[in-house]
C-alpha cells in the first residue's frame, strides 16, 4: 500500500532561513544583482568607510512574518535603534526622521496590500533604514508599491543611489494612491449622473464606505509630505543636490495625489447630503400621496360606518333615491377635500 507523504509548507514562506524576502546591490558600472544575506555582508564589508557618491548600495527587504528577521538584522547590521522599535509598533501615523547616531534615515510608510481589491482596512506599513551603503525595508505583507518597484528592477531598472530608491518608493506609493482615487472618482461619477437623472442606484452606505477609505487613507499618508519636506529642509550630508531635488519631485507629486484625494472625499460629502435630500423628498412624496388617499377615503369610511350600524332611524333608508343622495354628497365633499389638498397646496 502507497503512503503519500505531503510536505508541509515552511514556516519562513516567502523569505529564506533569515527572514531575506529579497537583496539586490546597485552600482553605477552594472545592473542590479541580485544577492542574498551573506553576499550582502560581503558586499558591505569591502565598502570603504566613507563611501564615494558611485559606490553603490545595497537594499535588503526583509519579511516580519518570519521571526529570524530581526534577530539576524541586530546580528550582522548596525541599524538605527529607533528602526527596531518602529517594528514593533502598530499601523500609525507616518514617521520620517534623521537619526544622527548612525547618520541614517528611519521612516515608516504606509501602502496598501498588494491584491485585487482595496478597503479601508487593507493598509500595511513598510518600516526603512536608509543610510548612503544600506537600505533594509521591513514588512509584515506584501505591499503594492514595493513588489511594483522590485518588478521594474528585475527589468533592468538602475538605482544609483539609496536616495532614488526611497523617491521611487514614495512616486510607486502616490501611483498607487492615484489608481485608488481614479477608481473611486469612475464610481462616484456614475453615482453623480444616476443622481441628476434622479435615478437613486446608490447608497448612502456605499457612499460612507468609499468617504471612510478616503479619509483613512490622508489620515495615513498626508503626514507624508511634510514630514518630507521638513527632512528635506536639512538633508543629511550624503544627499547630492540631485538626490534632494528627486526627493523634493516625489513629495510634490504626493502632496498632489493627496489633496487630489481630499477633494473627492468632500465631493463625497457633498453626494451624500444630495442623496439624503433625494431620498428625504421621495419619502415625503411618498407620504403625501398616502395621505392624500386616507383624507379622500375618510368621508367615505365615515358614512359607510354610520350606515352600518344596523340601528332604526337611519336616514333616507326608506326613500328611493336615498343611495344617489348619499353618493352625491361624498363626491362632493370629496371633491372639495382633493380641491385643498391639490390646487390650494400649489400657493
Amino acid at each position: 500500500m502507497a503512503v503519500t507523504i505531503v510536505k508541509q509548507p515552511e514556516a519562513g514562506y516567502g523569505s529564506d532561513e533569515s527572514g531575506l524576502v529579497w537583496g539586490y546591490r546597485f552600482s553605477s558600472d552594472q545592473s542590479p544583482e541580485p544577492v542574498d544575506c551573506d553576499h550582502a555582508l560581503h558586499y558591505l564589508s569591502a565598502m570603504p568607510s566613507q563611501p564615494t557618491a558611485g559606490s553603490g548600495f545595497v537594499w535588503l527587504h526583509f519579511s516580519l512574518s518570519n521571526a529570524a528577521s530581526e534577530r539576524w538584522m541586530r546580528q550582522h547590521l548596525q541599524l538605527p535603534d529607533a528602526f527596531y522599535e518602529l517594528l514593533r509598533e502598530s499601523v500609525g501615523s507616518t514617521r520620517l526622521e534623521m537619526e544622527h547616531e548612525h547618520d541614517a534615515l528611519v521612516a515608516v510608510i504606509h501602502d496598501v496590500l498588494f491584491n485585487a481589491t482595496f478597503d479601508s482596512t487593507s493598509v500595511s506599513t513598510l518600516t526603512l533604514s536608509m543610510q548612503q551603503h544600506l537600505v533594509v525595508t521591513a514588512r509584515l505583507r506584501p505591499l503594492r508599491s514595493v513588489d511594483r518597484l522590485r518588478t521594474e528592477i528585475r527589468q533592468g531598472h538602475n538605482l544609483f543611489s539609496s536616495a532614488e530608491l526611497l523617491a521611487h518608493l514614495l512616486l510607486d506609493q502616490a501611483a498607487v494612491l492615484v489608481d485608488i482615487v481614479h477608481r473611486t472618482t469612475a464610481r462616484v461619477d456614475a453615482i453623480e449622473d444616476s443622481l441628476l437623472a434622479d435615478r437613486i442606484t446608490a447608497t448612502r452606505g456605499e457612499l460612507g464606505s468609499l468617504r471612510r477609505t478616503l479619509v483613512r487613507l490622508q489620515r495615513l499618508l498626508s503626514p507624508e509630505t511634510p514630514a518630507l519636506f521638513r527632512l528635506l529642509n536639512r538633508p543629511p550630508g550624503w544627499l547630492s543636490a540631485h538626490d534632494v531635488e528627486d526627493l523634493r519631485q516625489a513629495a510634490e507629486e504626493f502632496s498632489v495625489t493627496v489633496a487630489d484625494s481630499a477633494a473627492l472625499s468632500e465631493r463625497l460629502k457633498l453626494l451624500q447630503e444630495e442623496l439624503a435630500a433625494s431620498v428625504g423628498e421621495h419619502i415625503n412624496r411618498s407620504l403625501f400621496i398616502l395621505t392624500l388617499v386616507t383624507v379622500l377615503a375618510l368621508p367615505i369610511n365615515m358614512v359607510a360606518g354610520l350606515l352600518g350600524m344596523n340601528v332604526g332611524g337611519i336616514p333616507l333608508a326608506q326613500h328611493s333615491q336615498g343611495f344617489l343622495i348619499v353618493v352625491s354628497c361624498l363626491s362632493v365633499v370629496t371633491g372639495v377635500l382633493a380641491y385643498f389638498f391639490l390646487v390650494k397646496r400649489r400657493y
